[in-house]
Formats: structure tokens, sequence, C-alpha cells
């Protein structure tokens, strides 16, 4: 079986190094993008290879292309399926209510615990090791 691939969009090295260790360590394949701008950019360049994302993980806060405007534009291509989940420091009310609005499956907290973000992602990529 080919590993399922999750595409993570977001600023931070360190974040996207700490996510990617979480998520090839459950099997899982990883795509990085640090920015929502790239991160259709690079939706499209998987989509050439014939890949397609599993699930993708996205900040909010970014420069270039924030994560909403990336969910909104993400939900206007033929990746609109692929469930986003939103993984950031914003916690407020509003904040999530326009993520959802936009399409966002679910909104995890920074900072994440691992066994929390990987139990997320399990409901999102139920193929995903145990």
């Amino acid at each position: 079986m080919d590993k399922k691939t999750v595409l993570i969009v977001d600023d931070t090295r360190m974040i996207r190094a700490s996510v990617r260790y979480c998520l090839e360590k459950s099997g899982l394949a990883v795509e990085e993008a640090e920015n929502g701008q790239l991160g259709l950019d690079k939706l499209k360049e998987m989509d050439q290879g014939d890949i397609r994302p599993a699930l993708i993980l996205s900040d909010i806060n970014m420069p270039v292309m924030d994560g909403i405007t990336f969910i909104k534009e993400v939900k206007k291509t033929k990746s609109r399926f692929i469930p986003i989940l939103v993984l950031t420091t914003e916690t407020s009310e509003d904040k999530k209510r326009e993520g959802k609005q936009a399409g966002a499956a679910g909104w995890l907290i920074k900072p994440f615990q691992e066994d929390e973000l990987i139990g997320v992602v399990r409901k999102f990529v139920p193929e995903l090791n145990a």
C-alpha cells in the first residue's frame, strides 16, 4: 500500500519539522509549504504527479497568503474534498467560525501534543499506523 500523504502549510520551520516528525513516525508521507500561496502551488505540483494528499494541515497566520484565504482557495479547486485541519495559535471563536465557514474540518491549538495531533489526524486518515 502506498503511504498516505499529508501537506503541511506553515511559515514556521520548527512547526513543520515537528509535525513532519510526528506524522512520518506514524507512517505518513509529508509535503511542506511555507505559506498559503506556496501551499496552492504544491497542491498543483502534487496533482500533476498524480498525488492527492489525504489531509492538509494549515496555519492561519502566515505571510503572502494566510490560512483562511488558503482554505477558501483550495475549496475552489479539484482538491476541495481534501479535509483541512487548522493548526494555529489562534483561539478566538471568531477565527474558528471564520475557518469553519471557509471549509476547515477541524481546529488544533499550538503547541500541540503528539498523541493529540495523531489522534485527530487518524480521524481523517484511518489507515494511519497505531
